[in-house]
């Protein structure tokens, strides 16, 4: 199942989905301006619409949330200070962390202490971890927000967020490549669905959690990331229930996926950290085992570290996964 935070957050909110909305697409689009020199001074604008200036590009940085890790190590820059790191290699694999990466904390509750002790350049996080935290640690060292996430646009805006990060880090020919590789595999994704004569056909992606005999399901609707890498794939999002304006999430319980009627559905879930509620908690349930893609067998537990929330890295992970049941 998801982290207890994300868990958290989603149940406490008045929607029951995850998280409110984080501001416009625009805002996000025009945030990175690039430096002059490499090795010169940088200033980007962040999701914030702040200046963010720093002497040189940054290379002592220290990551806040998963996704913006995984850009940094794909980009080249390992981070000198990671929150949660343990929970990072349990559910990110696209791009795996050094061994002497410092804990700094949980991604909810990030230690101040444990970041500055580091002395970074840069300091690396979302918008939704609280301004809380933002303004404690400008205090002594500079802080780029991100988005995060935009159910209007989490392509373009994962996007955003990558060429913003490598601005800050002097990396934009890494982030230009890194995109030029995923829209690569999109299009060859596309084109071998299309192929096989699934162009159209529908998908749902879901991650769960028990407590005691009930399970919760979190569904990703449209907007969320990865679905739109499915929709980009020439596939359709069988789940047309309500989500929330940032993640694009929606929650429901077992008898709400019997909306789910296609055959033709295939069902994809992420169970990484060893928790598999859907083959372990629901085995015995009627109205699971009289699903349509139950009795089809298209049930799909994702790999260990295919991360949802992630980068182009993990987003190629899905695309394979995508290319790997569709296009056969």
């Amino acid at each position: 199942m998801m982290s207890r935070t994300r868990v958290t957050a989603l149940m406490a909110a008045a929607t029951a989905v995850l998280l409110a909305a984080c501001g416009t697409t625009e805002n996000t689009t025009e945030a990175a301006v690039a430096t002059s020199a490499a090795t010169g001074p940088v200033t980007v604008t962040d999701s914030r619409g702040k200046e963010v200036k720093l002497d040189a590009p940054a290379s002592k940085v220290v990551g806040l949330e998963w996704g913006e890790v995984e850009m940094l190590v794909s980009l080249g820059v390992m981070p000198v200070g990671v929150a949660d790191p343990k929970g990072y290699a349990t559910w990110v694999s696209a791009a795996s962390l050094d061994s002497d990466v410092k804990d700094v904390g949980t991604r909810g509750e990030p230690s101040i202490d444990s970041i500055v002790a580091l002395q970074p350049d840069l300091v690396v996080m979302e918008d939704d971890r609280g301004a809380n935290v933002i303004t404690q640690l400008e205090k002594y060292v500079p802080v780029l927000v991100t988005k995060g996430s935009d159910a209007a646009d989490n392509l373009g805006r994962m996007r955003a967020d990558l060429n913003m990060i490598a601005t800050a880090v002097g990396k934009t020919a890494e982030a230009e490549k890194l995109l030029a590789d995923f829209d690569a595999a999109i299009a060859d994704g596309r084109k071998k669905i299309a192929d096989a004569g699934a162009a159209g056909k529908p998908f749902a992606i879901a991650d769960g959690w028990q407590e005691g005999s009930t399970v919760s399901i979190r569904m990703f609707g449209e907007g969320a990331l990865v679905s739109q890498i499915g929709i980009e794939l020439g596939l359709t999002n069988g789940w047309t229930g309500e989500t929330d304006p940032a993640w694009g999430l929606g929650q429901t319980d077992v008898e709400g996926l019997t909306v789910l009627k296609s055959p033709d559905l295939h069902f994809f879930y992420n169970a990484s950290d060893g928790t598999d509620v859907f083959a372990d908690g629901l085995s015995s349930n009627a109205i699971w085992q009289s699903l349509p893609f139950v009795q089809q067998g298209n049930l799909h537990r994702m790999p260990d570290g295919v991360w949802t929330f992630g980068g182009p890295l993990s987003g190629k992970q899905y695309i394979d996964q995508f290319v790997d049941t569709y296009a056969v």
